[in-house]
């Protein structure tokens, strides 16, 4: 389901549906997020993130995206809780499972995928790292260290970031291939769950789709198409087609940022 960028402004005021998210980058938090509601057929508007603005800042809670914002309710931070959210909600495929110990299988999965100190977290972390130290590849200077004290860098740990990166991948790419040996196309049984639409997200900080299908910051693009040896290694061709089958078949192509 299509949604429309708007300002804050008329935002603040509407009723329904809207979320904060950022402008320019595929972060796979927010991107997920559009995926649900897009499953679930739920209308939403998209107001741009602006870390500065203290009017968004006093009605969001938060100088970071997504947030979620639901008519007058309290807003909407935490993964596990626009996916709930989102699940109650609309009428579209069912993002979660609805016996209880499935639901906690699958949000195992999305912890380590999503959750902190999980797969995306660690890659932020590494492009931090890399930023940080001036390295080829890593984030500019200021978005580095903004980033490295909103995500609880520490250089004492930085050693660990890349391996938790390649175990991950490892781990995921093995169950994607039982999976398929299996004859399922998903992470989990034999339909679409969050995990799946977490995964192809996930991918963007990886290699996102060329410039047709997802319009992004040149600066970004460059940060995550910059892979180490052991990334490029771990990534497995399962991964990308995995990703590719959930746009093909459940997502919206070209990403809109």
């Amino acid at each position: 389901m299509s949604f429309d960028y708007i300002g804050l402004e008329q935002a603040i005021t509407a009723d329904g549906i809207r979320m904060v998210v950022p402008q320019g980058i595929p972060s796979p938090w927010s991107e997920a997020a559009k995926g649900f509601l897009h499953l679930r057929q739920l209308p939403w508007q998209a107001v741009y993130l602006d870390q500065r603005n203290e009017a968004m800042k006093l009605w969001t809670g938060k100088r970071s995206a997504p947030v979620l914002m639901c008519d007058d309710n309290a807003p909407i931070h935490q993964w596990q809780d626009i996916l709930t959210f989102a699940n109650q909600h609309g009428q579209g495929i069912d993002l979660l499972p609805e016996g209880k110990a499935q639901q906690q299988q699958i949000l195992a999965l999305c912890e380590s995928l999503i959750g902190q100190n999980g797969l995306a977290w660690n890659r932020r972390l590494v492009c931090v790292d890399k930023g940080l130290k001036g390295e080829a590849g890593g984030y500019p200077d200021f978005i580095a260290n903004y980033l490295a004290k909103k995500y609880g860098y520490n250089a004492a740990d930085a050693a660990g970031y890349l391996p938790r990166v390649v175990e991950t991948l490892k781990e995921l790419s093995k169950r994607i291939q039982q999976q398929q040996a299996a004859g399922s196309s998903f992470l989990f049984g034999q339909q679409l769950s969050a995990a799946d639409v977490y995964c192809a997200c996930v991918m963007a900080f990886f290699k996102p789709y060329g410039e047709e299908q997802c319009a992004m910051s040149p600066v970004i693009r460059t940060v995550f198409e910059s892979l180490s040896e052991a990334e490029q290694e771990a990534l497995d061709p399962c991964l990308f087609q995995h990703r590719d089958f959930i746009y093909q078949q459940y997502l919206e192509l070209p990403l809109k940022l």
